[in-house]
């Protein structure tokens, strides 16, 4: 037992410890219907988004080549019908997951990253640094963000980067204000004052303390604001304001709706990127609620 003791090294008993951590918490999972129900149904939208140049090929896009008749209804050689161009719908639905998923998950990651350093910041700083970020960020609270991420997307260039940016900076004030909440929680333990007794800087306590205590909510925020990225960016792309390049969902919608396929009956236009955009934001809202319910315990919430 002492020679394991010594050879055992902090590197690998850190390593144990988060692997156990992530079977405790896979465990806790798995009792979640709802939460294993929208994990499935991401891992296949993934696996579709990641297979699409080998299930539809990178010229499903082309208008030139495509292989059938505009506005052809559902058939065997097309399952989901063509669109006003003739293209396969079901090849465009599944090469749309790659952007629709790419871009909601880089403007959630952004959101959650502007939140978590404004939250952090406010809550460990205190006094006029922490009065003035609050007051933005109320600002940015009672700002409806359709129109703020609206507004971004007009005056700049229409691309996906555009796209990510607007909806970013526009849905972070909710991450910031259950940050920096946490932070004032996790900033009366003894251990930061015990940390700051010793020499520990700001930088140190934030990263080394405050940092892992909140990331768990971190997470869980990120799982929830993911649905919302989605759905905004289907919202911004049927506006017209997204990449008229890339083929997305929110695209697809806008394409039906100038083709008409609204008043004209085109059902088979309208539903399929309709319910994929549907499923997939209640997928991640599944998850999100399933992680924050593992979670809740090291947040202090009550069971």
């Amino acid at each position: 037992m002492t020679t394991e003791t010594t050879t055992t090294s902090p590197r690998a008993l850190a390593r144990r410890r988060r692997r156990a951590s992530a079977a405790r918490f896979w465990r806790q999972y798995r009792t979640h219907r709802a939460g294993l129900f929208g994990l499935a149904a991401l891992v296949l939208f993934a696996l579709a988004a990641l297979t699409a140049p080998l299930l539809v090929g990178s010229g499903v896009s082309n208008v030139t080549d495509a292989p059938g008749r505009p506005l052809q209804g559902p058939s065997a050689a097309f399952p989901l019908g063509t669109d006003q161009f003739g293209r396969d719908l079901l090849g465009l639905l599944v090469w749309g997951a790659r952007v629709s998923l790419l871009v909601g998950l880089l403007a959630a990651v952004l959101s959650v990253a502007i939140g978590t350093l404004i939250g952090v910041t406010a809550g460990h700083f205190g006094g006029w640094y922490a009065t003035v970020m609050m007051r933005i960020t109320d600002w940015f609270l009672v700002m409806p963000t359709l129109v703020l991420a609206i507004a971004l997307a007009t005056v700049m260039s229409r691309s996906l980067t555009t796209i990510v940016v607007a909806i970013g900076v526009t849905t972070w004030p909710t991450t910031a204000r259950l940050v920096r909440a946490q932070t004032l929680a996790v900033e009366t333990r003894p251990y930061i004052e015990r940390a700051k007794a010793l020499g520990g800087g700001h930088r140190h306590i934030m990263t080394r303390h405050v940092l892992p205590n909140v990331m768990p909510l971190v997470l869980a925020q990120t799982t929830l604001i993911i649905s919302s990225a989605i759905l905004a960016e289907a919202t911004l792309a049927f506006l017209g304001l997204g990449d008229p390049t890339v083929v997305s969902w929110g695209g697809l919608l806008q394409d039906a709706r100038e083709a008409g396929a609204v008043s004209a009956g085109h059902w088979w236009y309208l539903v399929p990127p309709g319910v994929a955009i549907a499923v997939v934001a209640l997928a991640f809202t599944l998850c999100g609620r399933a992680v924050e319910s593992v979670l809740n315990p090291r947040l202090g919430v009550g069971r």
